[in-house]
């Protein structure tokens, strides 16, 4: 008995759950006459020309702008309008639906180009909205958040300026079936102005009307353009001026005697690696895979470029005073006044040498005729040719010992005088020329 009342309970608790679920799908009056007769696969104006789908933008939040990925994620409520002459009704007043009734009408198979992945929000309940008025416009509304492809050029980053894109495109239905168009033109977009991004500004941003053509033919695309302006503050203090601080660290070393190796091999090799690592921090958040070379890169360097020029600089002064001493340069400066005395006296006899060669030959000129094989004889033995070879052997050497002489340091200590005005003075240039290139062109 008690088996039997249980199931009999069972069998009217589920009675009045179909109830429910019956009442529950009688729709309204009003929306029963719409829906009578009404084919949800044919597109409104079949037989009569194209549908015109109006759109309008109203971005919620642009999450993220990855570089690495080369995307952004954005969320916005995509609005579209539309007239179907199926859903006249009379009256003053517009039917507010709820989402799920979605599925009983046409709407446009809108899609996002460049999307990687996009989903709808349905939190508490999918965010559609569907809206009739009297005259058969249909409002349609939905929340999306999208992950959509930018590609960037990355040369000037970070004092670059990015182009993004938001494409909006029929999937199924050419020009001849729907045409899109912004409702309200560039004023189809709100949100940007009370955005507030983390590295970038929106600097411009403005709408467009296209045609995507493929191979199965012309479909219309609504394009919608921003500009976003990397704010540089941040790697200004995050990144150029740590290594300018780098740079005058490493010029420290210039004003610390050259005797004092460690400290100034210790000022020379800190700086080094700092700067290395500094280099690697720098390209953590950028893309690996592309062949830019970033302004960044450009800076960071140039600046490694100086540091190990000061160190550079005090192997080449320390290695000039460990072969300068004041007792050899002076015993070097009179070889080299001994040598120059002897090789004058070398040229001077042996062109002693050769004009007397020559006053020998005269007299055989004038004498009589001599046959012609004691002249072939004599010929050979005439020093004028190995005289002239002699005096261009010892000109060259002459020249050569000289600027050997030249290029010779008299005092290691000068070479950090003038580095302490000449590393500065070039970066200060440097910097000038990178700046206003990067800049303004």
């Amino acid at each position: 008995r008690i088996l039997c009342l249980f199931i009999h309970f069972l069998l009217l608790e589920s009675s009045l759950l179909n109830a429910e679920v019956k009442e529950g799908e009688i729709l309204p009056p009003t929306i029963q006459r719409l829906m009578k007769g009404y084919n949800k696969y044919l597109r409104p104006f079949f037989d009569n020309g194209p549908v015109t789908v109006g759109m309008s933008l109203d971005i919620a939040s642009i999450d993220t702008i990855s570089e690495i990925n080369m995307d952004y994620t954005a969320t916005i409520f995509l609005r579209q309008r539309w007239t179907d002459e199926r859903l006249v009704f009379e009256g003053n007043k517009s039917l507010s639906l709820d989402g799920r009734l979605v599925e009983l009408l046409w709407v446009p198979d809108t899609f996002i180009v460049d999307s990687k992945k996009s989903f709808l929000h349905d939190i508490t309940v999918e965010n559609r909205l569907i809206r009739i008025f009297p005259n058969g416009t249909v409002l349609y509304a939905l929340r999306i958040t999208t992950t959509v492809a930018c590609n960037m050029d990355l040369t000037k980053y970070p004092m670059d300026k990015q182009t993004c894109t938001l494409q909006l495109e029929s999937w199924g239905y050419n020009i001849n079936d729907v045409m899109f168009y912004w409702t309200r033109g560039n004023e189809s977009v709100s949100g940007l102005d009370s955005l507030q991004l983390a590295q970038y500004t929106v600097e411009d941003h403005y709408t467009s009307v296209s045609e995507a053509i493929y191979e199965t033919g012309h479909y219309p695309r609504l394009v919608f353009h921003f500009e976003l302006k990397r704010s540089i503050l941040y790697f200004i203090l995050e990144t150029y001026v740590p290594s300018s601080l780098l740079v005058v660290l490493s010029w420290v070393s210039f004003w610390i005697s050259l005797s004092s190796v460690p400290a100034r091999i210790c000022i020379g090799v800190t700086t080094v690696l700092t700067m290395t690592t500094l280099m690697m921090g720098a390209r953590t958040s950028l893309p690996n895979a592309n062949c830019f070379i970033k302004a960044i890169d450009v800076y960071l360097g140039i600046c490694f470029s100086f540091i190990f020029g000061a160190l550079i600089e005090y192997a080449v002064a320390h290695f000039c005073t460990l072969t300068h001493a004041d007792a050899h340069m002076l015993m070097y400066g009179h070889r080299m006044h001994d040598f120059d005395d002897e090789m004058n006296g070398i040229i001077t006899t042996i062109s002693t040498h050769s004009n007397r060669a020559k006053r020998r030959k005269e007299p055989t000129a004038t004498s009589p005729s001599v046959p012609a094989s004691t002249e072939l004889a004599v010929s050979p033995s005439s020093p004028s040719e190995h005289t002239n070879w002699c005096l261009t052997v010892l000109a060259t050497l002459r020249k050569i010992l000289r600027a050997i002489h030249c290029c010779h340091v008299e005092n290691p200590h000068h070479i950090d005088n003038y580095s302490r005005v000449t590393f500065p003075l070039s970066f200060v240039i440097v910097n000038l020329l990178y700046w206003t290139y990067y800049l303004y062109f």
